[in-house]
């Protein structure tokens, strides 16, 4: 939690609170750019940015890229002609928010789900700064919403709402992980996904299958993936050798870290999970970045996607 934020903001969202992040997000860059290492197996790449459109033909000039070579005006004037291209004025960004089961834990800072919800608003309300129309994917083990995209602050507060009304947040108990749920949804992304959208999938990307590797490789493909891993640092490191009460509200185990062998093996499964993932994004030309429940999330959009520059 940050400075003057309640035990509540930390494992709930409210509309206000994800509105307020519009404050916030004129500072986040979405445009083309170079995305900045977050997290071991990053690396830099440049977006590929808005879709281009033909706008017309001039002259070839020395420097010109070949490829671009105006081919039919070039045979019908018998000089070289260069095609030139402008960005399309809009651009489909879609959000791929994860509220599964393991989605609501922390042990420090927030739920995962809320970091999630607020990533996912800071990303609309800087889409819209950018001129881009909002759209996404909003699940839960049981429950999908698909938002075509729009255009403004419209489409942004209905992300929002989208967003605090999901039945995920009403769960009385813990409901366990189903492995077929996040495949599922991101074939649910395809169907709403047009050529040159930029995604970003904000999840812990826990028990996706070969599936939905499959999937997310087929979109990358004709679009700008980002993948913000959203991980509590419990799950990368066990606490020290102690005994310690564990609870998920309705069942308690004890957790020994005493043994050496446990815990090695709980930190490599942890680690293979995140090697898994750099993999994916090396093989799909994605971006890759990493957010732990306890950092503030508008840092971790700048430092991985860079600073808008006041005009």
């Amino acid at each position: 939690m940050t400075a003057g934020e309640s035990s509540i903001d930390a494992v709930q969202i409210t509309v206000p609170s994800l509105v307020r992040l519009n404050r916030h997000a004129a500072g986040i860059r979405l445009s083309s750019g170079r995305v900045r290492a977050r997290q071991g197996g990053d690396y830099q790449s440049p977006f590929k940015g808005r879709g281009m459109e033909f706008d017309e033909s001039r002259l070839y000039q020395p420097g010109d890229d070949i490829r671009n070579i105006d081919w039919r005006v070039t045979a019908r004037t018998g000089k070289p002609h260069t095609k030139l291209f402008r960005e399309e004025r809009e651009r489909p960004v879609f959000l791929w928010v994860d509220l599964r089961g393991p989605m609501f834990f922390a042990t420090r800072g927030v739920f995962k789900a809320v970091l999630a919800a607020r990533l996912a608003s800071l990303i609309a309300w800087s889409a819209i700064y950018n001129g881009d129309r909002v759209g996404g994917v909003i699940f839960s083990e049981h429950v999908h919403h698909e938002l075509r995209p729009q255009r403004g602050k419209i489409g942004v507060l209905r992300l929002i709402n989208q967003l605090v009304d999901h039945p995920a947040w009403l769960r009385d108990s813990p409901v366990p992980p189903e492995p077929g749920a996040g495949s599922r949804a991101i074939m649910r992304l395809r169907r709403v996904l047009r050529p040159g959208s930029l995604v970003f999938l904000l999840s812990d990307f826990r028990n996706l299958d070969d599936a939905a590797e499959t999937q997310l490789l087929r979109i990358s493909r004709n679009n700008e993936v980002v993948m913000i891993q959203i991980h509590d640092l419990l799950e990368s490191e066990l606490p020290p050798a102690g005994l310690y009460r564990v609870s998920d509200g309705s069942d308690e185990l004890l957790l020994d870290t005493y043994d050496r062998r446990r815990v090695e093996t709980y930190r490599r499964h942890y680690y293979e999970h995140c090697e898994r993932l750099a993999r994916l994004a090396r093989l799909g030309n994605i971006r890759l970045l990493s957010c732990t429940t306890s950092e503030d999330p508008v840092t971790v959009l700048q430092s991985g996607l860079g600073v808008r520059q006041s005009k």
